[in-house]
């Protein structure tokens, strides 16, 4: 059987249990076309790295690879990112700019965070992949692209389609072929291959030797839910690495978090300590249900997640991008959240 039908292994990613096999196999056979494909996933899977090997992969893989985040972007400035504009077309445009489709003509765009969008982008999108050609902001002339897009999304997208905030027209044009990128705690048979490879990239990296993990440390590893997915074990790797004494990654220089216990939280013992506000929360709720109650489940909600991102602003000083992707949410959502909540500085 010819191995591009098959789960070979695909350099630079790390797995070989049932769910990433599946994952080669789509991977290399939808990198031979030039049909769209939509990877879809939670935060932390390898979604770039997938993109990466379908262009790699692909007759367009000499051509340019090109990366946007669409959700680290604000609203006003993605479109002028994604097709350039022209001198004038508004304040601060004094050159004309070449965009990120015309830079990936006769290679592949990667449209990350693609539920962050807005819909008057989107029609834009749709026109791209359909017609192949769009115009610069403040322009008139068409401009003919051929590049291929993937996009990817941690959110459900038929979910977005639903309360009206993705269109249904670009979802189909995008969702030409699907990859679902399994979370790491559903692929747990990796878990030893990716420490491995961990270990041996940032012992490179910060010039240590820490080859070998204690048996107690490697099942904490396993166990733990992995909420972060791949990328939070990256982290932890690296921090073990650094902080290690000797030539073993041992039990204790994991999270409190994957040995079992509670993560240290920003305001521990305060009144506004987000555990501490939801309890107190829901203790009023007992004793205020009953007539004109309706709204409490929404006011709790909504007192707890103000207060979450309040903390994480903090521990973040103050620095959007980073607090965006702490909280799993992309940056133009939370810039509407700090507007709702009164936060905005």
């Amino acid at each position: 059987m010819d191995t591009n039908e098959t789960g070979a292994p695909i350099p630079e990613l790390i797995g070989s249990g049932p769910a990433m096999k599946e994952v080669y196999r789509l991977t290399r056979q939808v990198a031979r076309s030039n049909a769209s494909v939509l990877l879809l996933g939670e935060t932390g899977t390898g979604k770039e790295l997938i993109a990466k090997a379908i262009h790699r992969l692909s007759p367009r893989g000499s051509g340019p690879f090109i990366r946007v985040n669409c959700g680290a972007l604000a609203e006003s400035l993605l479109e002028s990112e994604l097709f350039g504009h022209v001198r004038g077309a508004f304040t601060g445009a004094i050159d004309n700019r070449t965009g990120r489709f015309e830079a990936a003509h006769t290679g592949t765009i990667f449209l990350d965070e693609i539920n962050s969008t807005t819909p008057q982008l989107q029609v834009k999108l749709l026109r791209v992949l359909q017609e192949h050609e769009f115009e610069r902001v403040g322009d008139t002339q068409t401009v003919r692209v051929d590049t291929r897009v993937i996009a990817a999304s941690n959110r459900d997208l038929l979910e977005e389609i639903d309360i009206g905030r993705f269109r249904e027209d670009l979802y189909y044009r995008l969702n030409v072929v699907t990859i679902d990128l399994p979370p790491l705690r559903e692929r747990r048979e990796d878990i030893s291959a990716l420490v491995d490879h961990f270990l041996r990239l940032y012992n490179e990296e910060n010039y240590r030797h820490v080859p070998h993990v204690e048996p107690a440390a490697m099942e904490a590893l396993q166990a733990y839910c992995w909420p972060g997915n791949v990328r939070e074990l990256q982290n932890y790797i690296e921090r073990a690495v650094v902080l290690a004494p000797g030539d073993v990654l041992t039990q204790d220089l994991l999270p409190e978090a994957v040995l079992g216990g509670k993560p240290r939280r920003i305001g521990r013992g305060r009144a506004t300590d987000v555990e501490t506000l939801a309890s107190e929360l829901v203790q009023q709720g007992i004793e205020t249900a009953g007539p004109g109650a309706e709204n409490l489940q929404s006011a709790i909600v909504n007192r707890v997640e103000r207060e979450l991102i309040v903390q994480v602003m903090a521990a973040c000083d103050g620095v959007r991008i980073k607090a965006a992707e702490r909280l799993g949410i992309n940056r133009n959502t939370l810039h509407k959240k700090l507007k709702e909540y009164g936060l905005e500085t």
